[in-house]
């Protein structure tokens, strides 16, 4: 399991042949990521995963941003940008350290506006060059 306290529970597959898919696809999975619950549904062909949804996980330093970020593209996940990727199942991830969302917030907006500036040159995010950045470091 990538986080603490996380879960797969209960797995419903569908009783009969729907538009959703053939009897035995699963429908339904009930799991826990983070102590919180979460239900997904499967809606078949017919609505894939994309980028309106996606989990945000906030790191407590660069540490953390690498050993999630590589544990979430493990199996064929892909990068994106921004801090961005999809796993293995086309699942919507943000991998962030928690301190972006400070920067971004500061009130020197040119402060923010270079930390944000620096975001859209990555794909994932490193925490020292964020940093440099915000600070106004031409490293």
């Amino acid at each position: 399991m990538i986080f603490p306290d996380s879960s797969v529970g209960r797995v419903t597959t569908l009783p009969s042949d729907s538009p959703s898919g053939p009897v035995g696809t699963v429908e339904v999975v009930e799991f826990t990521l983070l102590g919180s619950p979460f239900m997904a549904i499967s809606a078949g062909p017919h609505h894939e995963f994309n980028d309106a949804i996606s989990f945000v996980v906030e790191c407590a330093d660069q540490a953390e941003v690498d050993m999630y970020w590589e544990a979430l593209l493990e199996g064929g996940g892909t990068e994106v940008m921004c801090g961005w990727l999809r796993d293995r199942y086309g699942v919507s991830w943000q991998v962030v350290p928690r301190a972006l969302g400070e920067m971004l917030a500061h009130p020197d907006r040119e402060k923010a506006k270079r930390a944000g500036d620096a975001v859209l040159t990555m794909v994932k995010l490193d925490l020292a060059t964020l940093e440099a950045a915000f600070h106004g470091d031409d490293g």
